[in-house]
């Protein structure tokens, strides 16, 4: 009998595109994905050495990925990423929304209109732009996955000024289960919300102490990888996840448990 993780984590044949693929958890999934045997589409903003980094990975373990620039709040831009990709490609099965940004951090009582109008352009209104644009792609391909990456801060509702951030991530949480009934049963989609991972974002926005503090809370004792999350990604693009739509796999090392 062949080993299961050799069966379902096959994605052979498939095609996957990847926003926000720079660096990262996009960058780790990216690479994940094409392991696996998927052609990967590697969407980035303006991080194109990132971008071609990941390429470079991808291609040196003898796997294919197409570079695909692109702002996502912008429609035109959104859609010719995904119409790009498609043309050179000629499929997609599995969309991972990974691009996003945790902006600049405010108060909700001291926060400009702007900052919170941004907050949902580039984490919730780029998602359904670029999704709208792949859902005939994915229906047609008979086992269309969508991936919609969350945060630890929709269950605690953002700290220190992340509040926006949060609110974001949690319309992205409610649009996940909107796609999910709708699309359903050619399209799954599902959420991934990480906690604590060791990216750039906690350099920018988090202190040595604050990180010691963060592994002090979670019972496993460290922070996660983004090699650790791109194995879940993994798993809700393959077949290992064919019963599951509308779903959230929270990798927070335990940390809510009470």
């Amino acid at each position: 009998m062949t080993p299961f993780s050799q069966t379902r984590f096959d994605l052979t044949g498939r095609a996957a595109l990847v926003t926000g693929a720079g660096g990262g958890i996009g960058q780790a999934a990216a690479v994940s994905l094409a392991a696996a045997g998927a052609v990967v589409g590697i969407h980035f903003r303006s991080n194109d050495a990132g971008a071609q980094a990941t390429l470079a990975a991808i291609e040196a373990a003898g796997g294919r990925g197409v570079l695909l620039q692109g702002d996502l709040t912008r429609e035109d831009d959104a859609n010719r990423v995904v119409d790009q990709f498609v043309q050179q490609i000629g499929r997609l099965d599995v969309l991972f929304n990974n691009a996003g940004d945790p902006l600049t951090r405010s108060s909700l009582e001291q926060c400009p209109t702007d900052l919170w109008m941004h907050a949902f352009q580039v984490n919730v209104h780029s998602a359904f732009l670029i999704t709208r644009r792949a859902i005939p792609h994915l229906k047609a391909s008979g086992r269309g996955s969508i991936i919609n990456n969350l945060s630890l801060s929709v269950q605690t509702g953002g700290s220190g000024g992340a509040g926006p951030y949060a609110a974001a991530k949690g319309a992205l949480q409610v649009f996940t289960r909107t796609l999910s009934r709708e699309l359903a049963p050619l399209v799954r989609a599902n959420c991934i919300m990480p906690g604590v991972v060791e990216t750039r974002h906690h350099e920018l926005f988090s202190t040595p102490e604050k990180m010691e503090d963060y592994r002090r809370q979670t019972p496993l004792a460290r922070n996660s990888t983004s090699d650790e999350i791109a194995q879940s990604v993994l798993f809700l693009a393959s077949d290992a996840s064919s019963f599951m739509t509308g779903g959230v796999i929270d990798l927070n090392g335990g940390r809510f448990l009470r």
